[in-house]
């Protein structure tokens, strides 16, 4: 284990959480409150000690995926501890618990919270809260990877860790050129969507929060009553962007790249597209009597499949009281999930894509014994590397997520509360139905429960792997033998 190049990277991941908590600092500077002495606080010390961890630059020439899946979970757990504390020394979120569960839920873009009354916190909070979207979205180390000048192998195992997807490209030769590329797009249409809604004329601050959090796919709101009291015009403007942000960055970097044949030609891109369709269609017949006109009925069906498909959670109506057959479609979207290489979670549209094609094969093999057939997908035959890694990510998955749900249930509420709970933070979704719905919160569920979801969360953003490969004894078992053999020989030498 190259301890030295995770120390290394855990430094810069505090550097630069420390410089990004200066902007809830200057949101507090703008409407004078005594919040923003917290951030500084916990800004400064975060700088402090990731120059502390930095220092040294290590030797780069021993890395692996086992230290790239360790770096990017101890990283994001990191982020998490330093982010909370803010809301504790504030006395918002007192508790560690529910504060961990807040910034949790923020980084990785789920979007649950445990606050009952949001407006009450202050503006800092408030955009602390929607910017740890916008920061989780593409990934803390994905962008000090575009800044970092260091060359290497332990580039694409970082990468590839904290992407979400089954599989990570390149969109050119060089990672650290692919980060900024994919930065650059991400920071465009971001800025593309904050202009939209000033059009709209939401207020700037409303604009910003919204923005980060359907750039991020998360679903934290500045309001009580979500998105349910904006104009349909900025309802649209954000269930767009809610789609796009789904959509897999690849697909812009070609059509920049003028190649549209290609970008439409995207396998994924067609079949999250169809889903979507399908879904706004059926939900908008089933809402009808609800609302006073198809028109009306069509707008809100669009909205709440943008924002569950693509994992963001916010909220234009209460979909909790809508007929069961719309809340099991939404249900079915928070696992299918969005695009891979997009910001959004769940199990991936390419994921359950490619389950089926296995399930077509095996089933055409029993009917056709002697046929031999190759599963493709986006025009290449899929290895059997890939689809063993898909198999044992569905296991791990639902392994993952039945056993959530049983210790959850402890708590005592309904299925449909302990079920979806599980669901909407798994697949970084945010509200779930029943007890947990969008008009309600997650501050009611006990500390065991909290602490299941936050993993839950990690687990869900970071695609199971890598927070299983941080817990897992033999991750360390050989470093620390060596750390053992290390003092065993100073000890002789004395």
């Amino acid at each position: 284990m190259n301890l030295g190049v995770i120390v290394y990277m855990l430094g810069w991941i505090m550097k630069v959480e420390g410089l990004l908590m200066l902007v809830p600092v200057l949101t507090a500077a703008v409407y004078r409150e005594k919040e923003g002495f917290c951030y500084l606080a916990v800004a400064a010390l975060c700088v402090l000690l990731g120059l502390f961890f930095s220092r040294k630059k290590p030797d780069t020439s021993v890395f692996f995926a086992r230290e790239g899946f360790v770096t990017v979970s101890l990283g994001w757990v990191l982020l998490s501890v330093f982010g909370c504390l803010p809301f504790m020394l504030s006395g918002e979120i007192p508790r560690f618990v529910d504060a961990m569960y807040e910034i949790v839920s923020g980084f990785t873009t789920t979007g649950s919270s445990v606050v009952s009354q949001v407006e009450d916190l202050s503006k800092a909070t408030l955009m602390w809260r929607s910017f740890s979207h916008w920061i989780g979205g593409m990934g803390i180390l994905v962008f000090i990877l575009a800044v970092l000048p260091m060359a290497g192998d332990y580039n694409m195992h970082i990468m590839r860790a904290e992407s979400p997807g089954p599989s990570v490209g390149k969109l050119v030769p060089k990672i650290r050129v692919t980060a900024k590329l994919l930065y650059t797009i991400y920071f465009v249409m971001t800025l593309v969507m904050i202009g939209l809604l000033l059009l709209g004329r939401m207020p700037l601050f409303d604009s910003l929060c919204m923005s980060f959090g359907a750039a991020g796919t998360g679903g934290f709101s500045c309001r009580n009553s979500g998105q349910a009291d904006y104009t349909s015009y900025q309802q649209m403007v954000i269930a767009v962007f809610m789609l796009m942000f789904g959509v897999n960055f690849n697909v812009y970097y070609l059509i920049v790249g003028k190649k549209f044949k290609e970008a439409f030609h995207c396998e994924e891109l067609r079949g999250y597209l169809a889903i979507v369709a399908a879904a706004v269609v059926l939900i908008a017949i089933n809402v009808h009597s609800l609302f006073a006109s198809w028109g009306l009925s069509f707008h809100e069906a669009f909205f709440q499949v943008s924002s569950i498909i693509t994992t963001t959670g916010y909220a234009s109506a209460d979909f909790d009281k809508w007929p069961e057959f719309s809340k099991c479609i939404l249900i079915l979207l928070m696992f299918v999930g969005s695009c891979a290489g997009s910001t959004g979670g769940g199990m991936k549209v390419s994921r359950v894509m490619m389950a089926f094609k296995e399930a077509k094969k095996e089933i055409s093999s029993v009917v056709h014994p002697r046929s031999v057939k190759v599963i493709k997908y986006e025009g290449k035959p899929l290895s059997h590397d890939m689809l063993r890694s898909l198999n044992a990510f569905i296991i791990l998955y639902f392994f993952i997520f039945f056993l959530s749900v049983l210790v959850v249930s402890l708590d005592g509420f309904d299925f449909a509360t302990s079920f979806s709970a599980v669901a909407a933070n798994l697949n970084n979704i945010g509200p779930g139905i029943s007890g947990v719905g969008p008009m309600s919160n997650f501050g009611g569920l006990s500390d065991l429960s909290k602490t299941v979801l936050i993993f839950d969360m990690l687990a869900g953003r970071l695609e199971l792997f890598p927070l299983l490969v941080l817990l897992s004894p033999g991750t360390w078992k050989q470093t620390w033998s060596a750390l053992g053999n290390r003092r065993g020989r100073k000890g002789n030498l004395r």
